[in-house]
């Protein structure tokens, strides 16, 4: 997420309005704070398996800062079909695979026990099908012989931080159509 602020301020296409979190812990939030962006942490946690309250409460600070668009970078929450549709077509989110393959958790463990030569990102809309929107741009790395998991992460995390803000300003000009790195 502050790979998105940071390009927004250099470049000037965007003005971030709000940085949000579900984990009180994420680093991200202080700095956002330092770079002069509201924040909000709303922690799921108390909300127990209550999705929609917790949901109402963290459409409090997003509607109070009128976003045109939103992007979720390490929320690990699925979120409820009604908040998707309240935002749709104005929703992205980067995922550590390359879609279709391996929609949720542990991609970079699942590619390498399928013995995929390679491995990446995808930027997409979100939909209420979890990691299933149109995807907006791809990035791909090599799997290396002896990778592990954490390394083949980060490698994968320098092309999010690559592909999520090459996408964004794309989206934010008008144009959808699919890019990859």
């Amino acid at each position: 997420m502050l790979r998105l602020v940071e390009d927004m301020q250099t470049l000037g296409y965007a003005a971030p309005v709000l940085v949000a979190s579900n984990d009180p812990t994420a680093a991200g939030i202080a700095r956002a704070a330092q770079l002069g962006v509201p924040t909000a942490v709303i922690d799921h946690r108390p909300f127990g398996k209550d999705r929609a309250a917790f949901e109402t409460e963290l459409l409090k600070p997003i509607l109070a800062a009128k976003p045109d668009m939103l992007c979720l970078a390490g929320f690990m929450r699925v979120l409820t079909p009604d908040f998707v549709r309240r935002f749709e077509g104005r929703m992205l989110n980067i995922h550590p695979s390359l879609l279709p393959k391996y929609p949720g958790l542990h991609t970079h463990q699942r590619a390498l026990e399928a013995g995929d030569a390679e491995a990446g990102c995808t930027v997409h809309e979100v939909t209420p099908v979890l990691d299933d929107g149109p995807i907006l741009g791809q990035a791909r790395v090599a799997v290396e012989p002896g990778d592990t998991a954490e390394t083949l992460a980060a490698r994968v995390l320098v092309q999010e931080h690559r592909l999520y803000p090459a996408v964004l300003r794309r989206v934010i000009a008008g144009n959808r159509s699919r890019i990859d790195l």
